[in-house]
């Protein structure tokens, strides 16, 4: 197994698509969480009335939660591509002939992009929290870090990073085709889901249902997001529990993986 996880390491680290992706996130996410932090930091001219609509102590979650609410479709993505990038190029071919359990091959895959989104997920903290924290600092806000819950927080958004990776391998299982995978993904997360968790916000009898989409699960479990601070998180009481937006998010892992091995993942691949 050792062995197995080594080479899934060897094959990502490898190639370019995992630093360029990984740059591109920690530029996102900083630019974000500045622009956020100067806004309802009350830093740029006119922002105060912002400022004043959260309370001080709920800036700073807002500000570092960006890592995640904007960031998990980074690590997302990675999981695709490593998956259908496989199948495009049909490295699987050697791999399995080199290991015939294709089981354990899908598990040390899984467990590697697991380390990869954990990876992501440091790189992303500290594009929001480096950032964010000085603009807070500088329009005299509280930055939080002597705070025990903001360290938790940043915990669960490293594991958080890390389901998203292991979501992306099962997605790339379920649709190998990598152009088709990429779409999807795109089209759900930028396009879809925001606008499902918008009517949510709205339609009293979605709200329930928009607590269990992913990237709501995926925001409960970090435990703040962009989208509650303006409103838009479903129900009456906002948000699942930390720990229900994790079982949400991992049960969504474990059915798309298990779709993928029984169609995909078994079938030949030349």
């Amino acid at each position: 197994m050792i062995g197995v996880i080594r080479a899934e390491f060897a094959k990502v680290i490898t190639t370019r698509f995992w630093w360029i992706l990984l740059i591109i996130l920690i530029g996102y996410v900083a630019f974000t969480a500045a622009i956020l932090a100067a806004a309802f930091g009350g830093s740029l001219p006119g922002s105060a009335s912002n400022a004043s609509q959260l309370p001080s102590d709920q800036l700073p979650p807002l500000i570092y939660s960006v890592a995640s609410t904007i960031g998990y479709v980074f690590p997302l993505i990675l999981g695709t591509l490593a998956v259908t990038g496989e199948f495009r190029h049909q490295t699987l071919t050697p791999t399995f002939l080199a290991t015939p359990r294709r089981g354990q091959v899908m598990i040390a895959k899984l467990l590697t992009m697991a380390s990869f989104g954990a990876l992501y997920g440091v790189a992303a903290l500290i594009g929001s929290v480096a950032p964010g924290a000085a603009i807070l600092a500088m329009g005299d806000n509280g930055t939080g870090l002597g705070d025990e819950e903001i360290w938790l927080m940043f915990a669960r958004t490293i594991l958080a990073m890390a389901l998203w990776a292991v979501i992306g391998v099962a997605v790339g299982t379920v649709i190998p085709n990598q152009v088709a995978a990429i779409v999807v993904v795109i089209a759900f997360t930028q396009f879809v889901e925001p606008i499902l968790r918008t009517i949510a916000a709205f339609v009293e009898w979605a709200a329930e249902l928009g607590k269990f989409l992913p990237g709501a699960a995926g925001d409960a479990l970090v435990g703040a997001s962009i989208f509650s601070a303006l409103g838009m998180s479903s129900g009456p009481s906002g948000m699942l529990e930390w720990w229900q937006g994790g079982l949400v998010l991992l049960a969504l892992a474990v059915v798309a993986a298990v779709i993928g091995y029984a169609t995909s993942w078994r079938k030949d691949v030349t």
